[in-house]
């Protein structure tokens, strides 16, 4: 038999080369897809199950373009806002990125559903109260534009790679549709006010308390000659405080919806509990702390595990609260539809709606999380265990703090915030200590050299500082342009 000619092995060769880089392409093409994918099955999904309960009621369309539209917004949350809660962890090596993910979906879905938040306040915050709209229907898609709007300013901000508050976002979004729909005397702009303050209250008081607790660290612990005797003593200490700060915090922000505790009865609660968890970790670390070297290093194991603690914590609290602001709008229209009233006063919040809120923050997280939870724990400034165990405590407690004062604050703003109180820090800590050895080495480090030596990357504090002022006003324009465009077509 004759074998074939030597050109044609060649044309074949091509051929199956072009096939295996078309493939190789397609792969490469579809990848980035996948994420998107999935999070569009999902917002199907919450339309599906909306059918399901409002399939044969009057105005279903309306929930089910709403469930969608509150999946979509639930996203956005978990892709922007839980990264303030891992980030630290996650930049310190206490735990890896597929770690953080999976302890955040866990306990964000625990604390939506356990004990999700005030659902009434989310809707209105005393911004625009339902009175003030003419007729059922202007409400329902003034609610609608309002979701709608902040949760395209999040995916923005997300892509951007910019932390900014949920809570901002969908307060702006109520604002620009109440505006919209009802005139600007019915927002009330006391309240909004009050929460431009905690544009610069929230980072500020967040990176002061973070700072101040790692010059505690430094000075007590890390720059002694026995380092793992100060550490014996002073680590529980800290778990303590730790442990009593978010037993207060959770008491005040995540069981609101279980049972209502006053500030005194917070502060007990904490104190106690504080109390308990020193006594218990005075055996354990001093167990965990033998045989230890005497050095830095080694102190970062012993802050590792509550670290990690720490940011589940965090997580939960956040899912209890946050999660109002993708199912509150939408409870809010779902209670108008099935009873033809926009008053707020009676809102309940039907269980599968909370799903679409705690599902929507677990897969926006899992799918769109890791940009901004690298950004937060590594891209700002290098944080170990020692400082992100600063930046979660520092969340706990400017809360509590905020809310003995009756501050407004954005745990947003506020984790940034520390993360950024402890880059300034670290940058005039060792600033200071480069100076202290020049004048005993007679060597002075010259200006530009020490304007090398910055810790914090000032790009960022930009971009995040513009991203949070720009958040209300910008979600406000949306939900009003997206308010007409509802209205338009209805």
């Amino acid at each position: 038999m004759a074998l074939p000619p030597q050109n044609q092995w060649k044309t074949l060769d091509k051929d199956l080369g072009r096939i295996d880089r078309l493939e190789e392409a397609t792969h490469f093409v579809a990848r980035p897809l996948v994420a998107p994918g999935i999070a569009l099955a999902f917002v199907v999904l919450a339309g599906v199950g909306a059918a399901l309960f409002f399939g044969t009621q009057p105005n279903a369309l309306v929930v089910i373009a709403a469930a969608t539209i509150g999946a979509y917004m639930a996203l956005n949350i978990g892709a922007n806002d839980v990264a303030n809660n891992m980030g630290p962890a996650v930049g310190a090596n206490a735990l890896t990125l597929g770690g953080a993910l999976l302890i955040a979906a866990v306990f964000e879905s625990a604390g939506a559903l356990i004990a999700g938040g005030d659902v009434v306040k989310t809707i209105s915050s005393g911004i625009v109260s339902p009175d003030a709209f003419a007729q059922n229907s202007t409400f329902i898609w003034a609610m609608m534009a309002a979701l709608l709007a902040a949760a395209l300013w999040l995916n923005l901000a997300t892509w951007l790679g910019a932390p900014v508050s949920t809570t901002h976002s969908i307060v702006g979004g109520v604002v620009g549709a109440g505006i919209a729909a009802a005139g600007v005397d019915t927002v009330n702009w006391l309240v909004v006010g009050r929460i431009a303050l905690s544009w610069v209250i929230s980072p500020v008081l967040g990176g002061v308390i973070a700072a101040l607790f790692l010059t505690f660290i430094k000075t007590r612990i890390m720059y002694v000659d026995d380092k793992i005797a100060a550490a014996r003593r002073w680590v529980p200490v800290l778990i303590g405080i730790m442990a009593g700060a978010f037993a207060a915090y959770l008491a005040l922000k995540g069981l609101s919806k279980v049972v209502k505790i006053d500030f005194a009865s917070a502060l007990i609660i904490g104190v106690s509990i504080g109390l308990l968890v020193w006594l218990i970790s005075v055996p354990l670390i001093r167990r965990q702390s033998e045989g230890m070297e005497n050095r830095k290093k080694s102190l970062r194991k012993l802050f590792s595990i509550p670290l990690v603690i720490s940011a589940a914590l965090l997580s939960f609290a956040h899912g209890a609260n946050d999660v109002a602001n993708a199912v509150g709008p939408l409870a809010a229209i779902v209670h108008a539809v099935r009873e033809g009233d926009a008053g707020a006063a009676n809102v309940t919040l039907p269980l599968w709606v909370m799903l679409i809120g705690a599902g929507g923050i677990s897969f926006g997280l899992v799918l769109f999380g890791p940009k901004l939870i690298r950004m937060v724990g590594s891209e700002i400034t290098k944080l170990n265990p020692m400082r992100a165990f600063c930046v979660a405590l520092s969340a706990a407690l400017t809360v509590i703090v905020a809310s003995w004062l009756g501050l407004p604050v954005s745990s947003t703003h506020i984790a940034v915030g520390a993360v950024f109180g402890v880059g300034f820090f670290r940058e005039w800590h060792a600033e200071r200590r480069a100076k202290a050895l020049g004048l005993i080495k007679g060597k002075v480090v010259p200006p530009e050299e020490r304007k090398r030596r910055k810790l914090v990357r000032r790009s960022h504090l930009l971009a995040v500082a513009a991203a949070w002022v720009v958040t209300v006003p910008a979600s406000a324009l949306l939900s009003a342009l997206v308010f007409s465009v509802l209205r338009a077509v209805s």
